[in-house]
């Protein structure tokens, strides 16, 4: 099957239409929106509470190690939810592929632990 590039028409409108819109609000908004400053409103805000010193503090790695491993690890067991729902159709195949997937996600799951990459210090 051969395409043509007339097949591609309709992305291309429609993508130079999102780009379009989004260009034109933000250079009207530009030109309509209030333009007054002050010293209040240059303040930074949070959630209604002053702040108060550098906002630049370092986290650990450990958080956001642990945050990556909990998505990797979530992520990986969503795949269980189809296996579950199809497992008689799969038979003994599914079986051992499941138990190899498994297999390789608790290796992984022993090495962090192993690692001590879930512990706070």
């Amino acid at each position: 099957m051969q395409t043509n590039q007339a097949d591609y028409f309709p992305i291309l409108m429609q993508f130079l239409l999102a780009v379009g819109f989004v260009v034109t609000t933000i250079i009207i908004s530009g030109f309509l929106g209030p333009r007054r400053k002050s010293a209040s409103k240059d303040k930074n805000f949070e959630c209604g509470i002053e702040s108060i010193g550098n906002a630049r503090i370092p986290f650990s790695v450990k958080y956001f190690l642990v945050a990556i491993l909990f998505v990797l690890f979530d992520v990986e067991v969503i795949f269980l939810y189809p296996w579950a729902v199809n497992f008689r159709e799969m038979g003994v195949e599914g079986m051992i592929k499941m138990s190899i997937f498994m297999t390789l996600l608790l290796v992984g799951f022993f090495y962090v632990i192993k690692k001590k990459a879930l512990e706070w210090d």
